[in-house]
């Protein structure tokens, strides 16, 4: 059984911890606020792959409603523990998960065509963003910047599950490499901004380059070690490839 002082400590230690993340939400709210003037509305996605659902709990607590998870398993597990008002986003490899809000990594025909049928029951449309290998590194999904419209179109014509809200990149890793006061080139252009009639969102920007990103005209930016602190390393496994 646990001591009097074992339990204070402990629960000091969930203070502290709820305390931490409600500064974290704060300093990326008022960065997000001060670069856009508030010009215009910014969607915040805390990306919480890794961590632990009392961690969701506080930034929901916060005001936080929409979250990122990279792995089927957490996600199911999560969103059976939290409230379920929250809007969950998938950004790692899928074919079909239940409770989503939006999927961020439709790359190729074939995917599209697995999310429009897995979602055939679904009263509303999936949300989709197109994700966009903008440095062409191998290591990275994503269909290449050139063939992104023929995608897009495709979606447009034949998905009719599905609601194509704008496209996904991710910045290079070796961005001190670019030469000082040049915008990241990973990012993508404004022209692939309107296609057929819609307003495209741009979902670009992490922890380490989200302001830049938002200079450059994101509407929704993916945060996670800023708000929850650095990640484990997690060893790839197969179940969370459905």
């Amino acid at each position: 059984m646990a001591s009097t002082e074992e339990k204070v400590s402990s629960e000091n230690n969930v203070e502290i911890r709820k305390e931490e993340i409600e500064k974290n939400l704060l300093y990326v709210r008022k960065c997000i606020e001060a670069i856009t003037q508030r010009q215009k509305e910014v969607r915040l996605v805390a990306v919480s792959k890794y961590k632990p659902a009392s961690d969701i709990r506080f930034a929901y607590e916060f005001g936080q409603r929409h979250f990122g998870e990279n792995y089927v398993q957490e996600l199911i597990e999560k969103s059976k523990m939290l409230p379920s008002d929250i809007q969950w986003h998938f950004i790692g490899t899928l074919q079909k998960i239940p409770n989503l809000w939006a999927v961020e990594t439709i790359d190729s025909k074939k995917k599209a065509e697995l999310m429009n049928k897995a979602c055939v029951s679904r009263d509303d449309k999936l949300k989709i963003f197109l994700q966009v290998n903008t440095s062409g590194e191998e290591s990275k999904s994503g269909i290449e910047p050139n063939k992104c419209l023929e995608l897009l179109n495709y979606i447009k014509d034949n998905c009719n599950k599905l609601e194509l809200l704008g496209l996904m990149t991710i910045g290079a890793p070796n961005r001190n490499n670019y030469n000082e006061g040049q915008p990241n080139p990973d990012f993508i252009a404004k022209e692939f901004r309107k296609e057929r009639g819609i307003e495209l969102e741009l979902s670009m920007g992490m922890s380490n380059d989200f302001e830049e990103a938002l200079k450059l005209g994101a509407t929704s930016v993916r945060i996670g070690s800023t708000i929850f602190g650095a990640r484990p390393v997690k060893q790839e496994s197969g179940q969370d490839k459905v």
